[in-house]
């Protein structure tokens, strides 16, 4: 299997909130790089493609694009 990615990435387990338009939705960072992350979620269904996730353990909120979508796990670019 190809990597498509320009960073490795690696495994989390952290709680997070996908924060959008006044909504919010909890999820976990299930693994993280410094140009993305994947991410766990109940359903992927109304999450936008462009988000604010805020990672509570470290304090940060990062702009992320959404560059696929799985059952319940989503996978985001920052930036």
């Amino acid at each position: 299997m190809n990597e498509r990615r320009d960073k490795a990435r690696h495994r989390v387990l952290k709680a997070g909130t996908i924060e959008f338009g006044g909504g919010a939705i909890d999820c976990t960072v299930r693994n993280l790089s410094a140009t993305g992350a994947a991410l766990d979620v109940t359903s992927p269904v109304g999450i936008p493609d462009h988000f604010t996730l805020f990672v509570q353990a470290d304090g940060t909120h990062r702009r992320c694009t959404v560059v696929w979508r799985k059952e319940k796990r989503i996978g985001v670019r920052f930036g």
